[in-house]
């Protein structure tokens, strides 16, 4: 595989209407308040329009999903379709329920005044409206591998059409064991088509897939692989275990936290947690695997509406929940992957926001804190005096900045 480690993009462009987008898809940009193009939009979306692959390394928060979906609703509005062929024009994978919801609801806001169909296919639901989607050849299917699969196997999805696919998360995907799947609903898509790949991260497996499904592809990066996202102010607070739940209801009593994720490491931890804070009357909810997706689906609404101040998660919700204004994330527990500890904290933040991510640390997690200091080169600030105050680690055991 070859990528054009350089491209023709090198400085910000002032607007949306620099890109050379059609005019319906820049007065729907306008309608939903984008002014200035993120960077990884002024990068990725001219090499879009040109039809070149795509390899680009980008956190979540940094408007990735306009910048693949833009682009893609640009070709789709332009050209017709082959009538004699069927199913989709596009197809977008991603790895959990809840970031392929959010991902065919920005297609349908970016291409509100386009005549094009967007659907969702994904588990835990009947399938009975997936199937229709598919027979009535949906321009844009966003679709979890596991169910897409599924529907394959029953002879209902069909690519002659297929013109465009989009990897969103690789690296999730491959975390949740879904490149096999992958691979064999790649194996039956058309060989000409243009192909995205989006990656948090870049471990050596996922570019073994991008080099074999990839053509010539333009790679980008808009941060570094290990960064946490600008405008985070982060914290830790050693307490222990035992005390966890007192130390978060007492810190939310700060009126500031007014959109709240907290992260657990078990689903059932995330039960009890908000049980607990609904006791004390604090309003929560929680979302993770054990959930129903009209549950899930609930509970999201409900934080997105306000109607919730806090939404407790597990790692699903990492990369799945595209919400607005959330002002704090808390790691009730720290994550056994440092890398999570990225995502986890890039809810908050986005779009240029400011945002504060709050960390919980007993001793059995001093372990984890260090290695996610090592990931981010970067100490996370100790919060010292506070009611709950457990035995911070010793100083040497901090590690040296690289």
């Amino acid at each position: 595989m070859t990528a054009t480690l350089t491209d023709p993009v090198s400085v910000p462009v002032a607007s949306f209407d620099s890109l050379g987008l059609i005019d319906p898809l820049r007065r729907a940009v306008l309608g939903a308040g984008y002014q200035t193009p993120t960077p990884i939009q002024w990068k990725a979306i001219p090499h879009l329009l040109a039809g070149r692959d795509v390899l680009g390394c980008a956190q979540t928060g940094t408007g990735k999903t306009a910048a693949f979906a833009l682009p893609i609703l640009d070709r789709l509005a332009r050209t017709k379709r082959a009538p004699e062929k069927r199913g989709p024009r596009a197809l977008v994978l991603a790895p959990t329920r809840e970031l392929a919801l959010q991902i065919a609801e920005s297609f349908q806001t970016y291409g509100r005044h386009l005549s094009l169909t967007t659907a969702v296919v994904f588990g835990g639901v009947g399938q009975g409206p997936q199937v229709e989607a598919l027979r009535r050849n949906t321009d844009v299917i966003v679709a979890t591998p596991g169910r897409l699969i599924d529907l394959m196997g029953q002879g209902h999805a069909r690519f002659e059409a297929l013109e465009t696919l989009v990897l969103d998360e690789a690296d999730r995907m491959l975390d949740m064991g879904f490149i096999d799947p992958i691979r064999r609903i790649i194996a039956v898509l058309p060989r000409k088509r243009q192909t995205l790949m989006f990656s948090a991260t870049m471990p050596t497996e996922i570019l073994k897939l991008a080099h074999s499904i990839l053509v010539d592809p333009v790679q980008l990066s808009v941060a570094p692989v290990a960064s946490t996202a600008d405008g985070i102010t982060q914290w830790v607070m050693h307490v222990d275990r035992s005390q966890k739940r007192a130390l978060l209801s007492e810190v939310l009593r700060d009126p500031a936290m007014t959109r709240v994720l907290v992260f657990t490491r078990t689903k059932h931890g995330a039960n009890r947690v908000a049980e607990q804070l609904d006791r004390s009357g604090v309003t929560a909810a929680a979302i993770h695997g054990n959930k129903s997706q009209s549950a899930r689906q609930r509970a999201l609404g409900a934080f997105k509406q306000g109607q919730v101040r806090v939404l407790v998660a597990t790692d699903i919700a990492a990369r799945g929940v595209d919400i607005d204004g959330i002002t704090h994330v808390i790691n009730f527990e720290l994550p056994n992957e440092p890398e999570s500890y990225v995502h986890r904290i890039g809810r908050t933040a986005r779009a240029g926001a400011s945002g504060v991510a709050l960390s919980f640390c007993d001793a059995e997690e001093r372990g984890s804190l260090r290695a996610i200091e090592r990931l981010t080169r970067t100490p996370v600030q100790v919060v010292e005096n506070h009611p709950f105050a457990g035995r911070p680690p010793r100083s040497d055991a901090r590690p040296a900045r690289n």
